[in-house]
């Protein structure tokens, strides 16, 4: 039975089958990724801004189609998360602008939407790059626009819609030498195919979509769980687990005859085994030991071979936790608007930790490994109580969700287009709340030119990335986006890549190092430095952050 004419409820159906297929499929979407990355996160991406619109359109009490569209834009922009989610939630808008006032949509008003979709996301994206879901997008639109002129039955209409989309994303690798050599396909394109899949799935007439609701509804409401923590939002914070309960202070004096300098140093690795924050500092006389522990009768143990211990302060973080959470909850609902105030992604708890010291207001926990969504970014502006709002990305997948929070924002926001955690770093050091708004925009966008980044993480897949053969677990260094070193060994590839990062010169170098990364490696990498390059000052911070073993700043 041909099908000529779309409804409301029809097109409620495709999306929402559509959001299903994709989910299901994720996998294999994030499995295309050129860089064989353990974030590799297209797929993801693609599948929780489907499954935000999901959500929109799963709320509604009507299946009248203006409604179903509006739900449709308005779902997939509040959930879009990475480049890929915020060209999916381009696509949609401009879809639902030209199908808005409609009741019925025939195959040639399909054939609109869809090219409408295709013209407001190439807006959005500042340098187009053909070989990508853009690509995709734009010979469907094409192709849909000659299919309509001919066929006015829906299921023939999306058979040549996927066949043309299946052409268009096979030739992607001949567009982007990088998908060649990697050997895979546009991972974005790929999931817009899942999606125009799933769609004519329900275009079926024998097609029972209950089994996969039942699923899009376990899926819609997991998903709510993964928008982005952020800090200092009072209800995220008291969620946040605290790896070490006890924050201990205390003096070392009276020196025992034999402890010397270097003694110092191995009382810093001992502490950093039972805690974090570890400050040591002092000299032959006096020693100040700060540190985060869960055994501080441990380390109050392994001072004592040094000396008379005095000014012991013990206290409970959890309790502190609590109390400042109060006052901070207070001080918001008193302090008075400030002019400029400051929003930064972060990944690990070390790292967040030196961003909210940098004069932060807000921390979005996201990044490599779970990009935060428009919705997430624009809920931080409005939690800052400033006139005007920065916005650091620090990650080259997350500018373009913060350029539309930007745009759609109820107050001024301003991108600062950082990369990197390094170059995030680097801009909230150059960021002077009390300056005004340009000299901050000047001071921070220089700042990033001056950085240079590097991340060591391994290897997912096999693969062939500029010639490099990558054999999945390897070891790989990347600097500035492009990977330089595979190896076996961590400590061997980041000191290769540390070298390469100093070739033209440096004088500080900040290492983060991750939830995975081992101490002997940190106090190999530390050394090594410190004697190589003498004249340069290394700083080893916790960063805490997940799957990449170290994140390198070169300065």
């Amino acid at each position: 039975m041909d099908q000529k004419i779309l409804d409301g409820a029809k097109l409620r159906l495709m999306f929402l089958s559509a959001a299903q297929f994709l989910e299901t499929n994720k996998e294999t979407v994030n499995a295309l990724n050129v860089f064989p990355v353990p974030d590799g996160d297209t797929g993801t991406n693609m599948s929780l801004t489907m499954l935000s619109a999901a959500r929109e359109i799963k709320a509604l009490n009507t299946n009248d189609l203006p409604s179903v569209v509006e739900a449709l834009s308005k779902g997939a922009l509040k959930g879009a998360r990475g480049n890929s989610g915020v060209i999916l939630s381009q696509l949609f808008r401009g879809f639902a602008k030209v199908l808005k006032y409609e009741h019925e949509v025939t195959t040639k008003k399909y054939a609109d939407a869809l090219t409408a979709g295709v013209e407001t996301a190439y807006k959005a994206v500042m340098k187009p790059v053909e070989g990508t879901m853009l690509t995709v997008a734009r010979v469907t639109a094409e192709e849909a626009r000659r299919l309509a002129a001919r066929i006015s039955d829906f299921e023939l209409f999306y058979e040549g819609l996927i066949d043309a989309a299946k052409d268009a994303l096979d030739k992607t690798p001949e567009m982007l030498p990088v998908l060649k050599q990697a050997g895979v396909v546009d991972s974005g394109g790929m999931g817009l195919l899942y999606i125009m899949m799933g769609q004519a799935r329900a275009l079926d007439e024998d097609f029972d979509l209950e089994a996969p609701l039942e699923q899009l509804d376990l899926y819609i409401g997991s998903s709510a769980s993964v928008s982005s923590a952020g800090i200092p939002a009072p209800e995220k914070i008291q969620e946040q687990p605290i790896e070490f309960l006890y924050c201990t202070e205390f003096f070392i004096t009276n020196l025992y005859p034999y402890v010397r300098k270097e003694d110092i140093e191995k009382l810093k690795a001992r502490l950093e085994r039972i805690g974090d924050s570890i400050v040591v500092v002092g000299d032959e006389d006096l020693i100040k030991v700060h540190f985060h522990t869960n055994m501080p009768g441990k380390g109050l143990q392994l001072a004592l071979r040094f000396g008379e211990l005095t000014n012991i302060k013990i206290d409970n973080m959890k309790e502190q936790h609590k109390h400042v959470i109060e006052m901070e909850t207070r001080a918001a609902a008193s302090e008075p608007e400030k002019n400029l105030g400051l929003v930064s992604v972060s990944m690990g708890n070390g790292i967040a930790s030196v961003f909210k010291d940098l004069n932060a207001d807000y921390i979005i926990e996201g990044g490599q490994t779970m990009n935060p969504s428009i919705e997430d970014i624009l809920n931080a502006v409005e939690k800052v109580n400033a006139r005007e709002v920065f916005v650091l990305p620090n990650n080259s997948n997350i500018v373009l969700s913060a350029k539309q929070a930007a745009e759609i924002s109820s107050k001024p926001v301003h991108v600062i287009p950082t990369k990197t955690i390094p170059q995030g770093l680097a801009a909230l050091i150059a960021y002077n709340p009390e300056s005004d708004l340009q000299a901050n925009i000047d001071a921070m966008t220089n700042a990033i030119k001056q950085i240079k980044s590097g991340q060591v993480t391994y290897a997912v897949r096999d693969s062939q990335v500029d010639n490099l053969e990558i054999k999945k677990g390897n070891i790989m260094g990347i600097t500035d986006g492009k990977i330089s070193f595979v190896g076996e060994d961590i400590a061997d590839v980041t000191k290769k890549l540390l070298d390469k990062m100093l070739e033209d010169g440096g004088e500080i170098v900040t290492i983060f190092y991750g939830s995975e990364a081992s101490e002997d490696d940190n106090e190999s990498i530390r050394a090594y430095l410190e004697e190589k390059y003498p004249d340069v000052d290394v700083e080893l911070l916790s960063g805490g952050q997940p799957l990449y073993y170290y994140i390198l700043s070169v300065e």
